[in-house]
């Protein structure tokens, strides 16, 4: 059979003789985008109206997801440009957290043709280098600032996309502030909670990086938020929008996404194929979540592929740097006991993998770099899943494979709703 997976903006074919499952995320029906996005404006979560809401506004702070995620900003701001551009006095903020700013191309990609209508009002926080302001302690010791704009813009909307999140259990919702417009001190020791069991995707409850989330932002009493709340389709269609109240409309938001993200497994595979599409495939430390949600469908000591473009490098260089110290994955596990640097999370998370199972790579990254995360370069798809099934054939055992197009979205689950 032949199966088609993203690579980069186009479409790779892969030919399999051998059985195989692809795990795609579940078909909802879609409806018009435009009457969606208006329904939802006019009939948010325990708010005002949209348009109520932008009426009390003198000043209005926009706040909107980078190049990283899927978020339709531009399809938004359709619907949001006749009312916002009556106020005279606004901004829009890009929420990098501790990503870097976005290059012209990537600005395009956010903001599609108001871009040059809007690039005067643009700022881009710079969780190094922008003025913050202290706001206090969370209960888990998280000192909290956040970029001064917000307090300068105490009415403020959020836009963003809510999907399945490895550590944080899903983007949107509270990721526009932590760790959106954070200091990078305040994203560190946010995420070093990553390190915790309960840090997973899907989880919300006893999970402590988003609770620290919740608990940071609550520290922001005096600001006014309307949030719009996306799920998407994987192809990017908008299939909800939820919005008003920035907790209320996250939750709801959350099982939304659960019926679009969650896809049902009946038994895992030796191999496994895991696709970080784009724009998620930006680099290697944004594509590592593929890897994340494909071993939840792999069997121990089975041979899990990652495939990614990665057109931007390795991404964050701290969790490379980490991994190069080590010669095996039990040092940096090890290691982690004791110190913890922004990225190390993702370090620790490869090599926890990296213990029970084989990980290639299919990428424009160069083969050292990869080897020194204990990663190893494949070149071309299709070799990578000859070279795979040959393996598992010399183990002994029949190639079980399953692909997941969409790795960096879908949360392999079985038929009673628990994790495999």
């Amino acid at each position: 059979m032949f199966v088609e997976i993203p690579y980069g903006q186009g479409i790779k074919k892969i030919k399999i003789d051998e059985p195989c499952d692809v795990l795609l995320p579940n078909k909802v029906e879609i409806g018009d985008e435009n009457l969606t996005i208006k329904t939802a404006l006019d009939n948010p979560v325990s708010s005002i109206s949209f348009e109520e809401f932008v009426k009390q506004s003198d000043k209005l702070l926009i706040v909107v997801n980078d190049a990283t995620r899927p978020t339709p900003t531009a399809k938004i701001l359709d619907t949001l440009h006749p009312i916002i551009s009556n106020i005279k006095d606004f901004r829009i903020i890009v929420a990098t957290g501790s990503h870097k700013p976005p290059t012209q191309e990537e600005f395009k990609f956010i903001f599609g043709e108001y871009y040059n209508l809007y690039k005067d009002k643009i700022v881009v926080h710079d969780a190094k280098n922008s003025s913050m302001k202290f706001h206090g302690i969370t209960p888990l010791g998280t000192e909290v600032a956040f970029n001064e704009i917000i307090d300068r813009y105490q009415n403020i909307i959020t836009i963003n996309s809510v999907e399945p999140h490895y550590f944080a259990g899903y983007t949107g919702g509270r990721k526009s502030f932590l760790p959106g417009l954070a200091s990078y001190k305040t994203i560190e020791m946010n995420h070093k909670f990553a390190m915790d069991d309960r840090a997973c995707g899907l989880a919300l409850k006893a999970n402590p990086v988003h609770e620290d989330m919740i608990d940071s932002i609550r520290l922001l009493s005096e600001i006014n938020v309307f949030s719009i709340q996306i799920v998407l389709t994987p192809e990017g269609r908008i299939f909800k929008v939820i919005t008003g109240d920035l907790e209320k409309s996250f939750l709801e938001a959350v099982e939304y996404a659960n019926e679009v993200f969650c896809t049902s497994l009946k038994k895992k595979g030796n191999i496994v194929i895991t696709v970080a599409p784009h724009p998620m495939d930006k680099n290697l430390y944004q594509s590592q979540k593929a890897l994340e949600n494909g071993k939840l469908a792999l069997k121990k000591n089975g041979i899990i592929i990652l495939v990614s473009k990665c057109p931007g490098g390795v991404g964050q260089q701290a969790f490379v740097d980490l991994l190069s110290k080590a010669n095996r994955p039990e040092e940096v596990l090890e290691f982690l006991k004791n110190e913890y640097k922004l990225g190390y999370h993702k370090a620790g998370k490869i090599a926890e993998l990296a213990t029970w199972a084989d990980i290639w790579a299919v990428t424009d990254l160069d083969s050292t770099v990869l080897q020194k995360a204990f990663i190893s370069s494949r070149k071309g798809i299709q070799a990578a899943v000859d070279d795979s099934i040959k393996i598992i054939k010399k183990k002994g055992e029949k190639p079980e494979i399953i692909i997941i197009p969409y790795g960096s979205l879908t949360v392999p689950f079985c038929q009673k709703g628990q994790l495999i």
